[in-house]
């Protein structure tokens, strides 16, 4: 495994640098690059710049990213599946049509990234994670332990949730219409203030006495 301790100067050196068996890069500097098409699978990226940067239909199947910032980065139609990315900035990041099955993102920040219905999702993980205002429409993550992932004012609409456990997080100012939260368990997750119509559709999740007291105090009515 080679390691480069400093930056690439162009992508093509990088291109130049995988075809020949380069799998460990440190510090590269590519932002608003095309690296679309590229393999990188199996490359592992730490303390990269890669903002802005262009993936589309890039193979990105078992690379691991650490700390890496890659807000912007359109990753539209990418292979991902196994990927890991670990403390990196990813906001307002584009994945139409990604394979990113079996990923894993821990401590991330997704703030404003678009995670659509067309996105390959299973076995994938989601920790200690920032996806405030993002857009993730009709996504399943059903049965899935959502480990302290804060959807504050993201646009969940069409999601189903059912079986799901939030350890901690937030749903704060989130829009869930069509979402579907059958024996979710949202104890430990923050709800915010909820209208009428948003309590409805949280039917049939489990929630603590605490948050129905909430709820009901928000609707008028007083809780003895």
């Amino acid at each position: 495994m080679s390691t480069l301790p400093i930056t690439c100067e162009t992508p093509g050196a990088l291109r130049a640098l995988v075809s020949e068996g380069g799998r460990h890069y440190v510090k590269l500097a590519f932002a608003d690059a095309d690296l679309s098409n590229l393999d990188l699978s199996g490359c592992t990226f730490e303390d990269c710049d890669l903002a802005g940067v262009a993936l589309r239909h890039a193979d990105l199947r078992e690379t691991h990213w650490q700390r890496c910032r890659m807000g912007h980065v359109r990753f539209d139609g990418i292979k991902a599946q196994g990927a890991a990315f670990t403390a990196c900035d990813l906001a307002n990041s584009e994945w139409r049509n990604a394979r990113i099955d079996g990923a894993s993102f821990s401590d991330c920040r997704l703030t404003g990234a678009q995670l659509n219905i067309d996105i390959g999702l299973i076995g994938a993980t989601f920790a200690q994670t920032r996806l405030v205002a993002a857009t993730i429409i009709g996504l399943s993550m059903r049965k899935m332990t959502l480990d302290h992932l804060d959807f504050s004012d993201a646009d969940l609409r069409g999601c189903d949730f059912r079986e799901a456990i939030f350890e901690g997080g937030s749903l704060r100012g989130a829009a869930f219409k069509d979402c579907r939260f059958k024996d979710a368990d949202l104890r430990n997750c923050e709800l915010g203030e909820l209208s009428l119509a948003q309590a409805t559709l949280l039917q049939g999740a489990i929630i603590s006495h605490e948050q129905a007291a909430q709820i009901m105090t928000t609707f008028g009515f007083v809780v003895a």
